[in-house]
């Protein structure tokens, strides 16, 4: 893989992530004096490796079936949605 596509997928990814519930989620874990911090970030880290998991092998299935272009534009409504969806439950 070269390095530029790795680089440009760490970078998304990692600023999606950023300060979403997962992370939030893993903040009030590690906050806990009865929790191990390692434990916190094994386990955590377990998770994202197999959520990333499924939505590769998803997303490498759907591709098979569905353009690109549209798979895109689902995500895009998708993400709308679920904005205008946080902003009517506030």
């Amino acid at each position: 893989m070269p390095v530029k596509i790795f680089f440009t997928i760490f970078t998304t990814v990692l600023l999606a992530e950023l300060g979403d519930k997962t992370q939030l989620a893993t903040l009030l874990f590690a906050a806990n004096k009865e929790n191990s911090r390692w434990m916190v970030f094994l386990a955590a880290a377990a998770a994202l490796v197999a959520s990333t998991a499924i939505a590769v092998l998803l997303g490498s299935t759907l591709e098979k079936y569905i353009a690109h272009k549209y798979l895109s534009w689902l995500a895009g409504i998708g993400f709308v949605l679920i904005g205008l969806w946080c902003i009517v439950k506030a």
